[in-house]
């Protein structure tokens, strides 16, 4: 039997009783009524004739005439109405003769349809409790599959279930092993520049010593850029890798942010930009201090690239139960509004791209604070100037 015959006889089985009881009571009914109905005429007569026996042969003649009626002529006659007579008074036994049988035939016609109904209920509600398990051991890494024991309506959406999640499985490993060759690609790209870059740092010492000038001084910058792009790949590499290791200590907001400007003491100088920290008292992250400062001089080094000579860098924290936030703005013109969506994807340099950068910083800045549970976002505030939020959750 296919399976669209089953569903078909699973819809059309609990009506088919039902109809079939229906007609059964009906039947019944009918031939109750008519049986009761001859009885009483028979006795009316009896007791006519018994009475009168010379109105026999008139009382066939009127059995006879009215054997001949139509529906339509009976139908509605109040003739005993002017007698005082009315329908309660005649077919008694009709009522309890009749009507319990046919009680009790509908009630097992009921229960019948209600088995059925309730039986297909219950099985239906037990394959898709099964389906649901399945994807739930799926959602939380499990392997496995639902056991198929005999053909159901639900056979054709279990196989297509198990397909989809078997190719979900299959995609998902091909997209970690792609992480993970990326990864090892960038590890070596990083790995490949050391060398000619320590080469060209001590090229460059002997020709300063040698031939000092301007082009020497463009040249050592230039490599330095190269060094921090060749120190960030690694570190990214490191992270897709899943080999970044992160301490887990309570990290002072305050100590942290002060080190991170500390850092760039020598840039913020150079451009006669100072960095506005705010003390709120102790207030602390579960984190690294050490990668967390290294994530916030990248934020505020995008601040200092985009303030102008002689501006400020603000930055303020603050701490609820569920996170602790902080904020780092500057007082420049702000990001592009088609930069923002962009802003922590790698290598992105936006139209309001400013300085020597590389398009990694805000990227991994990124990815540093989602390693301690973190987020971070970009927007640009009413009064002006860009305004990064950091919030790192408590749990």
């Amino acid at each position: 039997m296919t399976e669209r015959r089953r569903r078909r006889l699973a819809i059309l089985l609990p009506m088919l009783v039902c109809v079939i009881g229906i007609t059964g009571i009906s039947v019944f009914w009918l031939h109750e009524y008519r049986q009761t109905a001859f009885e009483h005429i028979s006795k009316f007569c009896e007791i006519t004739i018994e009475d009168y026996p010379e109105a026999e042969a008139q009382m066939l003649s009127a059995l006879k005439e009215y054997h001949t009626l139509t529906e339509r002529e009976v139908k509605g006659n109040q003739f005993l109405a002017q007698y005082g007579y009315e329908y309660d008074d005649f077919c008694e036994g009709i009522s309890w003769n009749v009507c319990i049988p046919s009680a009790a035939l509908l009630f097992l016609v009921l229960c019948a349809f209600q088995f059925t109904v309730g039986y297909l209920n219950r099985r239906n509600r037990m394959r898709i409790e099964e389906l649901t398990g399945y994807l739930e051991q799926v959602n939380i890494g499990a392997a496995g599959t639902v056991i198929q024991t005999k053909e159901d309506e639900f056979s054709h959406l279990q196989d297509e279930m198990y397909k989809t999640v078997t190719s979900l499985y299959q995609t998902r490993e091909a997209a970690v092993q792609a992480k993970m060759n990326f990864a090892d690609n960038l590890a070596n790209i990083a790995h490949q520049l050391k060398t000619p870059i320590t080469a060209a740092f001590l090229s460059l010492q002997l020709m300063k010593e040698t031939e000092p000038g301007i082009y020497g001084e463009q040249i050592e910058r230039q490599l330095e850029r190269l060094n921090q792009l060749e120190e960030s790949l690694l570190t990214l590499s490191r992270i897709d890798a899943g080999t970044l290791q992160l301490e887990r200590s309570q990290v002072d907001i305050y100590t942290v942010l002060s080190l991170a400007a500390e850092n760039l003491n020598d840039l913020l100088q150079k451009e006669n930009i100072s960095v506005d920290i705010p003390e709120h008292g102790c207030m602390e992250i579960c984190g690294d201090m050490e990668w967390t400062m290294e994530a916030l001089m990248n934020l505020m080094r995008n601040c200092m690239e985009h303030s102008a000579y002689g501006g400020t860098i603000h930055c303020d924290y603050s701490s609820n139960p569920l996170y602790t936030e902080i904020l780092i703005w500057d007082n420049g013109d702000g990001f592009q509004t088609e930069d923002i969506p962009h802003l922590f994807e790698r290598f992105y340099r936006g139209k309001g791209a400013a300085g020597n950068g590389t398009g990694i910083g805000l990227a991994l800045a990124r990815s540093i604070f989602e390693l301690q549970n973190g987020t971070i976002t970009a927007r640009n505030l009413r009064s002006g100037g860009a305004c990064f939020e950091i919030r790192v959750y408590s749990h």
